[in-house]
């Protein structure tokens, strides 16, 4: 589903990614672990196609077609979601709105007509409580004055909206508490299936005891310089990155 090869990337002309290769293929879930600044989020930036980041080097396939030459929303009608680590507020646009206009957009994008509202409807209270959330929640402004854990359930509520072949989840535990990280956890386990993939960027091993990786990735200074499974997790966790590191640096 996603094969990168030898990604070089860039910010500012100050490089970051030096080399990233990965393949991940439908039903399966990567995390990526690595120390602050080793490039985790600029990885799933540049997989989204956000335009600040330069690619340099290397190639991107998504699904059997290069996408290095894809904007952002055409990756994203393609099937790319991407699950923000600081979700923005948009104030006076409900969440029913703004995901009936992004399922509605990405209709367009491949050629068919709206949703009938009666459908539309009929999916969102079906993924509402899927992920338990409260029908009011629904009819608030976008994360205006959402709690961390609100935030990050919205997010799972849009990848649930727009079903997309491959979900890259970027720190969506950062700020939450057990009982969020639990709630999210369960949205995106229950999404999970043969046809989709999930990329899951992470600083701590317990997110990984809700979302269980077939393959955990350790991202170092711009390039993977560890695969393993989800014991490697838990080694990184008991031992920290200096080990990593220290064989790298070799």
């Amino acid at each position: 589903m996603l094969k990168i090869e030898n990604l070089h990337a860039s910010v500012e002309d100050k490089s970051i990614l030096k080399g990233i290769n990965l393949e991940v293929k439908p039903g399966e879930v990567h995390a990526i672990m690595g120390p602050n600044g080793s490039g985790k989020s600029t990885l799933s930036s540049v997989i989204a196609g956000k335009e600040e980041y330069e690619v340099t080097d290397g190639t991107i396939v998504f699904d059997g077609e290069d996408i290095d030459e894809l904007a952002a929303e055409e990756r994203a009608h393609k099937g790319i979601f991407l699950s923000f680590q600081y979700p923005v507020e948009i104030p006076g646009v409900s969440v029913t709105n703004f995901i009936k206009t992004a399922i509605n957009e990405s209709r367009k994008a491949r050629g068919l007509e709206e949703m009938p509202a009666k459908d539309m409807l009929k999916l969102i209270r079906e993924k509402a409580d899927l992920l338990e959330i409260d029908r009011n929640f629904l009819s608030r402004s976008l994360n205006e004055g959402f709690s961390g854990g609100e935030k990050k359930r919205n997010e799972i509520f849009q990848m649930a909206m727009l079903d997309p072949k491959l979900a890259i989840l970027d720190e969506t535990d950062s700020g939450l508490d057990i009982d969020a990280l639990r709630i999210v956890a369960n949205g995106v386990n229950k999404l999970k299936s043969e046809n989709n993939a999930v990329v899951v960027i992470t600083h701590y091993q317990r997110l990984l005891d809700y979302i269980v990786p077939d393959y955990v990735h350790v991202l170092y200074n711009g390039k993977i310089v560890k695969s393993g499974t989800k014991e490697l997790a838990h080694e990184l966790e008991a031992k920290g990155y200096d080990w990593i590191k220290e064989e790298v640096n070799a």
